[in-house]
């Protein structure tokens, strides 16, 4: 085995060490697409109030800028579910390096034995040995041991030949899955600044507001939430939507209702904060059911019903790019994280714009 064979046991080592690293903060996957791509998730954010000082206008503000956080939690949140899923790959690789290097050694052991064995014998091999023999039984008896050494011979080259060729993959997987993992980890990094200015900016602009100003800005987000969720009821939705809680849901409903007033942290999947998607994943996970960590991916891969046939345990998604996400638990009513400075609470379902509803129980 030359030079770059004997390396394998080092790449092994490497990537085990590698995964320890990458499994830090800041390790990850670029994030996927969103749905519909948001403009405010990359628009610069505006920390002026406005000259008239018009409370809703700041609040239109403060809106797109939790938007744009919002987006960006999402990718994150995914690039964090990846870089898991990838770290364990490189685990696995790095094992079946270490497991086909003692194959190997074995193989090898095995060799230098037959090899051993024919140089007591003179340095002849089996066929020559036989052909002096003079007794016809020992000959015959013979040319079945030399049928049977040939065809392990063969077995034992073939063996070794697959064994360094599986070494070469596993150490070639291993490198690309490395390089994907840290060009991922900038996409992860910069993913959290985006959040983190957006947020900044969010409550830079609020500190500016009086105390006066900040309660009359609470009162107009709650006019604006209950003006939408009228609007939504207005249409008769309610009268259409009649199903009930599946096992599955109705545990889901009780894990986030025993949540109501934990704050929302960006990134969190409880037990002591949450976001959105953390907040329905870990309900429907303590209902024993995984589903997918983040809003986008509950809303690509989970199956969607219609409006006026959701129950009560169905995932409302909300925004043209399904940046948010809540558990929806009857009577016109949802239980979610919001965003940033926030608790999770009771609101009304149609308090924001209803992409889909997806369940993700059968």
């Amino acid at each position: 085995m030359g030079p770059g064979k004997r390396g394998l046991f080092a790449v092994a080592v490497a990537v085990v060490c590698a995964v320890t690293v990458l499994g830090a903060p800041g390790a990850a996957f670029a994030s996927p697409s969103s749905p519909t791509p948001s403009p405010t998730a990359t628009t610069a954010p505006d920390l002026t109030l406005p000259p008239s000082k018009d409370l809703e206008e700041v609040r239109e503000k403060l809106d797109t800028l939790y938007h744009a956080a919002a987006v960006a939690t999402d990718a994150y949140n995914a690039a964090e579910e990846a870089a898991k899923k990838q770290s364990a790959e490189i685990v696995a690789l790095a094992q079946k390096i270490v497991e086909g290097q003692e194959r190997l050694a074995k193989l090898k052991d095995r060799a230098g034995a037959a090899a051993r064995s024919q140089y007591r014998t003179g340095g002849l091999p089996d066929e020559a040995q036989l052909m002096l023999s003079d007794d016809p039984s020992e000959f015959l008896d013979g040319a079945g041991r030399v049928l049977q050494g040939q065809r392990a011979t063969k077995g034992l080259i073939a063996e070794l030949t697959r064994i360094q060729e599986d070494l070469e993959q596993y150490s070639a997987d291993a490198s690309a899955q490395w390089t994907k993992l840290e060009a991922n980890r900038k996409a992860k990094a910069t993913a959290q600044k985006k959040i983190e200015k957006q947020i900044t900016a969010a409550e830079k602009l609020e500190s500016q507001l009086e105390e006066a100003d900040k309660e009359r800005l609470a009162k107009l987000q709650e006019q604006a939430d209950q003006k939408a969720q009228t609007a939504w009821l207005d249409t008769g939705i309610l009268d259409e939507i009649d199903g009930k809680a599946s096992a599955a849901g109705k545990k889901a409903i009780a894990y986030a209702t025993a949540q109501i007033g934990k704050p929302y942290v960006w990134g969190a999947e409880g037990p002591d904060s949450f976001d959105c998607s953390g907040l329905t994943s870990e309900a429907w996970k303590s209902a024993g059911q995984t589903i997918p960590r983040t809003s986008q991916e509950q809303w690509k891969q989970l199956r969607r019903v219609a409006i006026e046939d959701m129950r009560p345990g169905d995932l409302i998604i909300y925004f043209g790019d399904a940046s948010h996400v809540a558990l929806y638990v009857g009577d016109g009513a949802i239980i979610h994280a919001p965003r940033p400075g926030r608790t999770v609470t009771l609101a009304g379902a149609g308090t924001m714009p209803i992409l889909a509803v997806v369940r993700p129980d059968a």
